[in-house]
């Protein structure tokens, strides 16, 4: 047993190191995420999306998710636009728990359950041990099928 317990902690360390970037800011984080961060929970999305534009960060899949969220949340809402930088940032990162989750809700705000379904499955596979964004968007497609 003592030999079983430092090695799980260091697999549980391995694994917990590589969930998407934008989900634990950090104290190296560029300017214009911590920016960004901040105005999507003010939820000023018009704001956010001047910032992630005037970083034109494309090729962090961080970017490219927070530009999609907050296209997705502004009003009225660009969905064309927000699918398109989910998918660009899961090109990046295919484990981008954030981008999984929100084009997850996306897939369901377009009445495309197997899609959502599917992310959902992508993110069980990305979260080992469960996550907040596996069980968000398992909570969304839920309440999509009570609805039908």
């Amino acid at each position: 047993m003592k030999r079983i317990l430092p090695a799980l902690i260091l697999f549980l360390s391995i694994v917990g190191s590589s969930h998407a970037a934008d989900t634990a800011p950090t104290k190296q984080d560029p300017a214009w995420l911590t920016q960004a961060r901040a105005s999507i929970k003010a939820e000023k999305y018009d704001q956010a999306i001047q910032q992630l534009q005037s970083a034109n960060d494309t090729s962090s899949a961080d970017w490219n998710n927070l530009l999609g969220y907050s296209l997705r949340k502004k009003q009225p809402p660009d969905l064309v636009g927000a699918e398109k930088y989910y998918q660009a940032a899961l090109k990046i990162d295919p484990n981008h728990r954030g981008a999984l989750e929100y084009y997850g809700k996306l897939k369901l705000i377009n009445n495309d359950l197997p899609g959502a379904e599917a992310l959902l499955a992508r993110l069980d596979k990305a979260c080992t041990f469960g996550c907040e964004e596996y069980s968000d968007l398992k909570e969304a497609i839920k309440k999509y099928k009570s609805k039908k």
